[in-house]
């Protein structure tokens, strides 16, 4: 299953776009994992959409190393009246990209509109009995409870943002996107610079004032600008971007690709590095919705045939072990709320013959599964091939859609049969933070209709999710998290493929990047 790619002379550089040549030394040249496509980082989970969104845009609190909310665009707040009052200070020297300051009515305005697409912030806002702004620089929750976990629900790194913006811009409908983009993070957006497909571009933002403290890491501390512009060059082909690295063409590629680190690591001119220690964590979610898997005992009966070691070495080699963590359970390893409680079944060799005979016992009979892999996505190719060998080896009647990833997404909220267009399953990845606990893990709720596709409905999981937001106490926490992962096995709402490490690589004089995602305040040429 691992594929590997040869180029054509290893050291050879394949000609750049005009764009990525002769830059001068306040230019950071980057090369994204794929296309910007949607700018609102409020109305996708798309990652390059939420990397975009923390240049324009800024947050009320960042998110530290140990995943900890702290203050940035806040100087502060105060909790009265027994944790059910909070009042949220803005900072001084807080200005938007048109020159106007930012005020308590816009951020106001900015979280109710995040509010209605994120579930953390929508658990948030339904514990909240007014939201307001009795000043320009207060923000006030009156809450109906204590919700000690406000400050890490405004300032979480995982999808969706809660952008902070303008208030005429944050009435924009949470379904739609904003007409411009106005922030007051250290980036501006250059509209008329963009070219679909190809470049998007920044510039330093000068009226932006960093915070003068906290930890510089992820999203939290001082945010200071050292490049005048920052280009972002799309190289969808895994050879051209390599080659524009070791060639001195680009100064920083997001994702190294597995299959080209022996080359990236014998240039003296190039560096690979894990930022995220989080990683990356696959899945195939299920349609809870039609057959075959509206049916608990057959998603049940596949486990035994869920190879999550395959699915890893797939995507970074079998020698790579380092770089990948299995068994991996329903939240993400290495953070806190993770557990191998329930993992029992993903041990130890695969048993196609008992998920063969589980499955004609729950009562399959070969109906088609229509299983969809987004062919524009690398490591959801590479996991989806493995998938659909163990789906087939299990016994299934799969008959595999492989289509871009925007265009499966279009498939994937459609919740009609498969003859009426709709699916039975699909291969995704999230990244490691966005299975950090119940508040934001949006694939393990059980709501419904009202859920992630896939609509999954599972009373017991809504009921602990609600009792972790009451926990006391980190251990209450974990306790929950792992009765929710055994209950997950029981109900699977999906199946986890594994856990991944992504690594970076960037030229050597790149210095100063920020633990975490791609952020590129701070990030010098040395």
């Amino acid at each position: 299953m691992y594929r590997r790619s040869l180029l054509a002379g290893a050291g050879a550089a394949i000609a750049a776009p005009a764009a990525v040549r002769a830059q001068s030394a306040t230019t950071l040249r980057f090369t994204p994992q794929q296309d910007l496509v949607t700018l609102d980082p409020v109305t996708t989970t798309a990652y390059i959409s939420r990397n975009h969104g923390y240049m324009v845009f800024d947050t009320l609190y960042g998110m530290d190393a140990n995943f900890q909310a702290v203050p940035q665009m806040v100087d502060g707040h105060t909790v009265e009246n027994d944790g059910k009052l909070w009042n949220l200070t803005l900072r001084d020297g807080l200005m938007w990209h048109n020159g106007e300051k930012v005020t308590a009515r816009d951020c106001v305005a900015s979280i109710k509109r995040w509010a209605k697409r994120d579930p953390f912030g929508e658990t948030l806002m339904a514990t909240t009995d007014e939201l307001s702004a009795p000043d320009d620089k207060t923000i006030r929750f009156r809450l109906k409870r204590p919700f000690p976990m406000l400050p890490i629900a405004l300032g979480k790194a995982s999808v969706p943002v809660c952008a902070m913006m303008p208030e005429h811009l944050a009435n924009t409908d949470p379904f739609r996107q904003v007409p411009e983009l106005i922030g007051s993070g250290p980036f501006r957006f250059k509209a008329d610079e963009r070219v679909p497909g190809s470049r998007i571009v920044y510039t330093k933002f000068e009226g932006y004032v960093p915070r003068k403290d906290g930890p510089r890491e992820w999203t939290a501390g001082p945010k200071v600008v050292h490049f005048d512009r920052v280009e972002w060059t799309v190289m969808p082909d895994s050879a051209t971007a390599t080659n524009a690295l070791i060639a001195g063409e680009a100064d920083w590629q997001e994702y190294a690709y597995h299959n080209l680190l022996p080359l990236m690591r014998r240039n003296r001119n190039v560096r690979v590095r894990v930022l995220d220690n989080t990683g990356f964590v696959g899945m195939v979610r299920v349609n809870h919705i039609q057959p075959p898997f509206n049916n608990p005992a057959i998603r049940r009966a596949l486990w035994s045939a869920i190879d999550q070691v395959s699915c890893m070495q797939a995507l970074v080699g079998p020698s790579e072990t380092s770089l990948y963590n299995t068994p991996l359970g329903f939240f993400g390893h290495g953070t806190p709320m993770a557990s191998d409680v329930g993992l029992e079944p993903l041990r130890g060799p695969r048993n196609y013959a008992k998920a063969r005979a589980d499955l004609r016992a729950a009562g399959y009979n070969g109906e088609p599964v229509l299983l969809m892999i987004p062919s524009t996505s690398e490591p959801n190719s590479l996991m989806g091939a493995v998938v659909t060998d163990m789906f087939k080896q299990a016994g299934l009647n799969v008959e595999v859609y492989s289509v871009e990833f925007n265009a499966m997404l279009q498939r994937r909220n459609r919740r009609g049969t498969i003859a009426e267009g709709g699916w039975s399953a699909f291969v995704t990845n999230w990244v490691g933070t966005d299975w950090l606990n119940p508040a934001g893990h949006i694939a393990l709720r059980g709501n419904g209709d009202a859920g992630y596709g896939g609509w999954a409905t599972m009373p017991r999981i809504e009921e602990l999710r609600d009792a972790w937001f009451d926990a006391p106490d980190l251990a209450a926490q974990q306790a929950i998290c792992r009765e929710i992962q055994l209950e997950a096995m029981k109900e699977v709402p999906y199946y986890p493929l594994g856990q991944y490490l992504q690594p970076t690589a960037h030229r050597s004089n790149i210095q100063d990047m920020n633990p975490g995602f791609a952020t590129f305040w701070n990030v010098r040429r040395g």
